[in-house]
């Protein structure tokens, strides 16, 4: 399908661009090859083919989220070595203040 320098010129005055006559029939000509590579795509055959949303198949590739079993050893060596902890978990300085929390 060729495109004719009218409707370039149609959609160039909708959004706002003016071209000399030169780049218009540059344009023209670009869209007209543009067109007919995708009619080239309607003729080809998909028959069988199934449809896909993406090139390349998805997987997720990350491990299942599972506890581990806690060592009671590693966490006391853990909690001994920190500058603070507190029932078993270890003590940090706050870095949110509380102002604002009602909700003024």
């Amino acid at each position: 399908m060729a495109i004719s320098k009218e409707q370039v010129t149609h959609v160039a005055d909708l959004a706002r661009l003016s071209f000399t006559d030169e780049e218009l029939g540059q344009f023209t000509d670009q869209l007209s090859q543009i067109t007919d590579m995708f009619n080239e795509l309607q003729e080809v055959d998909t028959k069988g083919v199934e449809p896909m949303t993406h090139v390349v198949d998805l997987v997720n590739v990350l491990r299942e989220d599972v506890p581990a079993a806690a060592n009671p050893q590693e966490r006391e060596a853990l909690l001994k070595n920190a500058p603070d902890a507190e029932d078993g978990y270890i003590k940090v300085p706050a870095i949110l203040d509380n102002e604002g929390d009602d909700g003024e």
